[in-house]
């Protein structure tokens, strides 16, 4: 049984997603494997479509390289500038500088797409 439509509801997606698990394991070069290569492609445009995925707020983004590295509020002075700009930013009550930014960049390594948002003074 291949799939070869457009996924356009929730039951061909569901659809889709079963056939995807029938022949998950497809060898390389058969039927099966193009099919499959077909379906992933057909459902990730369906769930880019119903399902997006919004970016992370810049301080979030922030937050979240912190707890990755294991750094402290104080490890963001080298970043932010100070103490209490630290806390500004991470209260919402200072947007980020393109200094800031571009220190976050260089050292956190968070895409500056990320960073930018809609923060940029």
């Amino acid at each position: 049984m291949s799939y070869n439509k457009l996924i356009k509801t929730e039951a061909d997606y569901e659809k889709a997603l079963k056939r995807i698990d029938q022949i998950f394991d497809a060898e390389p070069g058969t039927p099966e494997a193009d099919e499959l290569e077909l379906l992933v492609a057909l459902v990730e445009l369906y769930e880019n479509e119903h399902f997006p995925i919004e970016a992370p707020d810049p301080v979030s983004a922030i937050k979240f390289r912190m707890e990755q590295e294991g750094l402290t509020n104080e490890d963001m002075i080298q970043y932010l500038g100070s103490k209490s700009r630290v806390s500004e930013v991470f209260s919402h009550k200072r947007n980020l500088s393109i200094s800031m930014i571009r220190k976050l960049v260089a050292g956190l390594h968070i895409p500056a797409e990320v960073l930018i948002g809609a923060s940029v003074i």
